[in-house]
């Protein structure tokens, strides 16, 4: 199982979000732990992963030798993809 690890701007970008989509993002990012690669798909041209809860994406970095999951950003998906 692996482990999820939230950098600290991800974590700001969360806790801006209503308690009812933190709640969403949070049980989604519980659930992955066991297969992660089931839920996600290749973010193009990067080394990173994308996590999608209703109109919110997630980029993840997955670490399999160490069983992480670092949540890179979270945000809503017209703005998420701009950096």
């Amino acid at each position: 199982m692996y482990t999820v690890k939230i950098l600290p701007s991800a974590d700001k970008e969360l806790r801006k979000l209503d308690l009812t989509m933190q709640e969403r993002i949070v049980m989604t990012l519980d659930r992955i732990k066991v297969r992660p690669y089931h839920f996600i798909k290749k973010y193009v041209d990067t080394p990173y992963y994308i996590l999608r809860v209703g109109d919110y994406r997630i980029i993840l970095n997955i670490e399999d030798n160490q069983l992480i999951i670092l949540v890179i950003e979270i945000g809503h998906r017209k703005n998420v993809y701009e950096k």
